[in-house]
């Protein structure tokens, strides 16, 4: 693999720091014991590998989403730690949305990178020791809706081919645990090519 230190990232279809901005980062970290909707925030998480974020409703081996689990409990969890870009939850806000860090289930808030542009099995090494593999995007469903009326709609559009664009963050599983705090810089470490887009998850 290829990796891209933080002070020498290069431009790419996927990541891009832009030149004269601080390297990426955590702004803030959450979870719940329970399947809410919206995550609480915390001083630190620990994840732990091939499991997900310890504490978590969604952390295991298998899956844990309700809905997945009612059809198949078996399924791998490729959904242990959902990651959102903190710019998202900014343009929120430009179309009138108030939404803060972990309002949208998220476990980690980043800040800096393009992380719907990342190819699948892109590595995230955050803080000294965690990492976190990028599995495929999050599927957008309606409790975005009930949450905020108006919402699902500006994380969901539809391309003129009719397929879907998915805004609300990315899924990743855990490579190596470690524990994440905000202000934890982040090093991202593409995969091999042929690069994949991500699909959801």
């Amino acid at each position: 693999m290829d990796s891209y230190p933080l002070s020498q990232a290069k431009v790419s279809p996927y990541f891009c720091v832009r030149p004269n901005k601080m390297p990426p980062f955590v702004i803030a970290v959450h979870s719940s014991e329970s399947h809410r909707f919206s995550k609480q925030s915390q001083d630190e998480i620990v994840l732990l590998k091939g499991l997900g974020v310890d504490g978590d409703a969604h952390c295991g081996v298998t899956v844990k989403h309700r809905s997945r689990v009612a059809k198949d409990p078996s399924q791998p969890n490729l959904r242990q730690v959902h990651l959102i870009h903190a710019e998202l939850l900014s343009a929120l806000s430009e179309k009138g949305h108030a939404v803060p860090p972990g309002a949208l289930g998220e476990n980690i808030t980043t800040q800096g990178i393009e992380l719907l542009k990342l190819p699948v099995g892109t590595q995230l090494k955050i803080g000294n020791t965690a990492v976190i593999t990028i599995t495929g995007l999050r599927n957008p469903c309606a409790q975005i809706e009930r949450f905020q009326s108006g919402l699902l709609s500006e994380v969901l559009e539809k391309k003129p081919d009719g397929s879907l664009i998915r805004k609300a963050g990315v899924m990743g599983i855990v490579t190596e645990g470690g524990r994440i705090k905000p202000g934890d810089q982040i090093e991202v470490t593409l995969p091999p090519e042929p690069h994949h887009e991500l699909n959801w998850v």
